[in-house]
């Protein structure tokens, strides 16, 4: 059964991080003391759900915890600095500390290291989110304890519920994009000028070509753009769109 620890002081660690080629040792006390933060922890860098949706929702929410009380928000996971840091580049993930826990101490500590060699990971944090105010946990969200990987509680909207409760859920916004295209350009500066979050998506990386983009939307030109899941269509659709939401 893992434990709930609302009330608890967190462990006492030194996590082991490689920044611009040298090696630092960040202590839980510089990490945490005279602030309220946010930690989400999940299985592992790079796997699907971590990368798609864990991650980036935080990252997008970011701008509105800090406008309430909370100064830093650490993911964390059982993987080294080498792999935590190739993931923040890879997912541009600026607003997000990443707290490599390579030998699982800090989530040994919580109670919250599980064994999942069956599945060739060995020991990884399961996934959970918490408020730490000056080292001492004021709410946890823990995922319940059953096979799989469950993300149910966990997740950045509803941290956002509990941090404020009163704050209308930022929309989810995705675009689909292409290199050197002037549309696409003005649509991502739009959204910035009005405050929103947007995750994208571009042709030609990843696979993604533009049959990818068919398939996806019906439509083969950029950009699209999808609010909470539904296709509302290009650059002048995005702007009808904001000037609804003033």
């Amino acid at each position: 059964m893992l434990e709930n620890k609302e009330g608890m002081n967190i462990p006492e660690v030194d996590f082991q991080v490689q920044e611009n080629n040298e090696w630092q040792s960040w202590s839980t006390d510089k990490l945490f003391a005279g602030k309220r933060v946010i930690l989400f922890s999940l299985p592992g860098a790079f796997t699907p759900t971590c990368s798609s949706t864990h991650l980036p929702r935080y990252n997008e929410l970011a701008g509105l915890f800090k406008e309430h009380n909370v100064s830093d928000i650490y993911c964390l996971s059982v993987n080294d600095t080498f792999v935590m840091n190739a993931w923040k580049e890879g997912q541009d993930a600026k607003n997000i500390t990443f707290l490599p826990d390579g030998n699982g101490d800090f989530s040994e500590g919580m109670g919250m290291l599980v064994d999942k060699t069956a599945i060739g990971f060995g020991k990884r944090s399961w996934r959970y989110s918490m408020v730490v105010d000056n080292g001492v946990i004021e709410k946890m969200f823990i995922e319940e304890d059953v096979p799989g990987d469950p993300f149910e509680v966990s997740d950045a909207d509803t941290m956002l519920n509990y941090i404020a409760p009163s704050v209308k859920e930022a929309p989810k916004v995705t675009l689909f994009t292409k290199p050197s295209c002037m549309h696409c350009v003005k649509a991502k500066q739009s959204l910035a000028d009005n405050g929103y979050q947007y995750e994208e998506i571009e042709l030609g990386k990843n696979g993604l070509s533009y049959s990818s983009l068919a398939a996806v939307s019906g439509h083969t030109t950029t950009p699209q753009v999808y609010i909470d899941g539904v296709n509302i269509g290009g650059t002048e659709d995005l702007g009808n769109w904001l000037k609804e939401q003033k």
